[in-house]
């Protein structure tokens, strides 16, 4: 009987069978929609609301990723985190977010040279964020125990991998628009 399986047989069984996609997996694709969402929000052209958006957009991710590992959320718990972090980056890049963010309010080419910048930043910011969760909350840490202090250097370079990828995704986007 089994040689005489039609096609949707063989469909039903392949589902059946297909294995379940990992924690990391579904991770991954947790934070790439997210990192999309806080881009977005990066092109809202209202000073401060823009970083407003992201922030949101973060405190989401962070919501589904700890559903995922399974790990308590409590939101006033989790923005002193975000900001931990934020701070951990120094000042510097705090004051270009910020700097780029206001310069918004500037007719037509501060606006033009934040729509530039701003979403590349939040994306990269939000990659990290969530790069950084996915490895404590798999090694068992919850918001209780995470300590920005000890992940300051992974979450720099987190950062830095984020600004490659978008930067990445922005070349092989312009490169598919002119073929």
């Amino acid at each position: 009987m089994a040689a005489h399986a039609t096609a949707a047989d063989r469909l039903a069984l392949t589902k059946e069978e297909a294995p379940a996609p990992t924690k990391e997996a579904e991770a991954s694709r947790i934070i790439g929609r997210n990192v999309l969402w806080a881009a977005g929000g990066g092109v809202i052209p209202l000073p401060l609301i823009d970083m407003i958006a992201v922030t949101v957009v973060e405190l989401k991710m962070l919501k589904e990723l700890s559903a995922l590992y399974e790990v308590p959320f409590e939101e006033d718990q989790v923005k002193s985190v975000l900001v931990s972090l934020l701070a951990g980056l120094g000042a510097p890049t705090l004051g270009t977010a910020l700097t780029v963010s206001l310069v918004k309010s500037i007719p037509v080419a501060g606006l033009a040279s934040a729509f530039l910048t701003v979403p590349g930043l939040a994306a990269a910011f939000t990659y990290a964020v969530g790069k950084v969760f996915v490895q404590h909350f798999a090694s068992g840490g919850t918001f209780l125990d995470f300590d920005p202090k000890t992940v300051r250097e992974h979450f720099a370079r987190q950062f830095e991998e984020g600004k490659l990828a978008v930067s990445k995704t922005k070349t092989e986007s312009s490169q598919q628009k002119t073929s």
